[in-house]
């Protein structure tokens, strides 16, 4: 072995990752730490690899997409991995939020040696909403890791909203 294969960035000069700068010093220092971390276990056997996947959620925002209709609007997020009891919705002042905590406790005992790690993680996520809705007749369910929350619109909702058609030069 030479000393040039002890260096990582020399190792395949193809091989470049491009990672996405947020513009936060210490997002930047926990996407090296753990790049740093997962070069280090990723040269153990297993059971030591296998304690590095363990879910994290750190800054996690969930992925909510709105479809409408004549009478309602329908908010759909993406939650997997969160039991419902450790999910909040609240509708204030026509703010939509959503929040939810999740922890995870992981176990291991292999040949006589016990692994133990936790994580945890939470978010909020707050929308607001276009106009009013009856507050009295929302409705929440959480199936397969999906959150929908469905928001019947008001009478002056519906009469407030026109199509209107684009012309086509």
């Amino acid at each position: 072995m030479s000393f040039s294969d002890l260096i990582p960035w020399k190792k395949n000069s193809t091989d470049i990752a491009v990672q996405k700068d947020s513009g936060d010093p210490f997002m930047e220092l926990q996407r090296r730490m753990n790049s740093l971390f997962d070069d280090f276990w990723g040269d153990f056997p297993t059971p030591l690899r296998s304690m590095r996947t363990l879910d994290s959620m750190g800054d996690f925002s969930p992925a909510i997409e709105f479809s409408e209709s004549e009478n309602e609007l329908k908010m759909k997020a993406e939650i997997p991995g969160i039991d419902e009891k450790d999910i909040e919705v609240e509708l204030s002042d026509g703010l939509l939020t959503i929040k939810g905590e999740k922890k995870t406790e992981r176990k291991e005992e292999t040949n006589g040696t016990s692994y133990s790690e936790c994580s945890y993680g939470s978010f909020r996520r707050s929308v607001e909403l276009p106009y009013a809705v009856k507050e009295d007749n929302v409705s929440a369910e959480f199936k397969n890791g999906v959150l929908t929350v469905v928001l019947p619109k008001n009478k002056e909702a519906k009469s407030k909203s026109k199509r209107i058609d684009v012309n086509h030069n």
